[in-house]
């Protein structure tokens, strides 16, 4: 098998949001594309083909992938809503904010990625673990994808819930080790200005992605759906892109003291 790259403005794997874009097309040396990945901007349809597969491994994109700063895990999606009130469900949320944090990230210059751009489940695209349970080839995919792309940091976004309803406001989680935590603080404390909250950013021990991820990693969970002032802020446009920008100061902070 036989690799050939097509270099347009932007460089794209499959479901896979870049800041440039590449077309990576993967030939059996006939001449004849035997698999093609391609991503599109953030603002354009999105319509996912089943590709041709030619192997029971999946194909490394690795070198054909540029590196970015920041990677961008938009929590849940597809059959996965996540937590929920009635209609409104995290998966949703998560993405809304996820796409315009992106949009800050780069328009400050800072390189950045989503693992998912639309209303689909990761597990859907997992190749590493097909016959584990739908919720193990999620999380597998997403940590794949940090192996596989050159990145930074990675921000996981997420909405809380708890049985006790007066519970609100953000939280970030971190690994337990000090560039995660630095990181944690410089968002959560991004996130209590634009709220005026206190909270205290936390080591979240039993998260599989901060336990295998190797860079810096926190989830951020925006607010709790489970309480109504949370939940009118996380469904309101304006107020989720204030949590955005708050996210994208916090990253930048970060940055700047590294």
């Amino acid at each position: 098998m036989s690799m050939s790259f097509d270099l347009i403005r932007c460089a794209i794997k499959r479901r896979l949001i870049l800041p440039l874009c590449t077309v990576l097309i993967i030939s059996s040396g006939s001449g004849q594309p035997a698999q093609r990945a391609a991503a599109y901007p953030l603002d354009a349809p999105v319509k996912h083909t089943a590709a041709a597969r030619t192997s029971s491994q999946p194909p490394d994109y690795h070198r054909a992938l540029p590196s970015a700063e920041v990677l961008i895990d938009v929590g849940h999606g597809g059959i996965d809503g996540g937590a929920h009130h009635e209609e409104v469900l995290e998966k949703d949320i998560n993405l809304a904010v996820a796409k315009k944090l992106y949009l800050l990230l780069q328009a400050s210059g800072i390189r950045a990625i989503l693992n998912r751009d639309a209303d689909y489940a990761l597990s859907d695209d997992n190749r590493w673990n097909p016959a584990g349970s739908r919720h193990r080839r999620d999380l597998s995919q997403r940590s794949q994808l940090t192996k596989e792309i050159e990145t930074r940091i990675l921000v996981s976004i997420h909405v809380n819930w708890a049985p006790d309803k007066t519970e609100h406001g953000p939280l970030v989680l971190h690994q337990n080790e000090g560039e995660s935590a630095l990181l944690a603080f410089c968002i959560q404390d991004a996130l209590n200005r634009k709220q005026n909250t206190r909270a205290l950013p936390r080591v979240g021990r039993p998260f599989y992605l901060l336990n295998v991820v190797k860079q810096p990693a926190v989830i951020v969970e925006l607010g709790f759906l489970s309480h109504e002032g949370d939940r009118e802020m996380l469904t309101d446009p304006r107020k989720q892109v204030q949590l955005a920008e708050a996210i994208h100061s916090g990253v930048r902070n970060y940055i700047l003291l590294r």
